[in-house]
């Protein structure tokens, strides 16, 4: 499973053993037992990846074998990539831009779309050395 957190400051992505129904679950008693109000809906997540990312041809090939079209690549300039995932929004009001993403594919196209992602924020991180 794949969990985008959005926050003000920015997008958090992490891979997680876990399934979307098991992590809803716990989302969904937490929510019981603190009282917090929480809305799920179907949507769709979007982020860019650098087109010259190496990898990026074999998460190609792994969206290919998706059999929903869960994940979806789209060119978006010569140095850009967006990679838009369908899956379940989270969140506690109708209005917020903070919350969390979830989606489930294919093993090798979770841990292709995590390490692009990760390889993308080293890249463009003021603090790498």
């Amino acid at each position: 499973m794949l969990k985008f957190t959005y926050t003000e400051t920015g997008l958090h992505l992490e891979h997680l053993s876990h399934s979307v129904e098991d992590w809803m679950t716990l989302r969904v008693i937490l929510s019981l037992r603190t009282g917090q109000r929480l809305i799920v809906e179907r949507g769709t997540a979007a982020f860019l990846l650098p087109a010259n990312l190496v990898g990026l041809r074999s998460l190609e090939s792994a969206t290919q074998q998706e059999t929903y079209g869960a994940v979806t690549l789209t060119p978006v300039d010569a140095e850009y990539v967006e990679v838009s995932l369908h899956g379940t929004w989270v969140c506690s009001s109708p209005d917020d831009v903070d919350g969390v993403f979830v989606v489930s594919v294919g093993d090798r196209t979770e841990w292709l779309v995590f390490k692009l992602w990760r390889e993308s924020q080293n890249r463009t991180s003021p603090l790498r050395r």
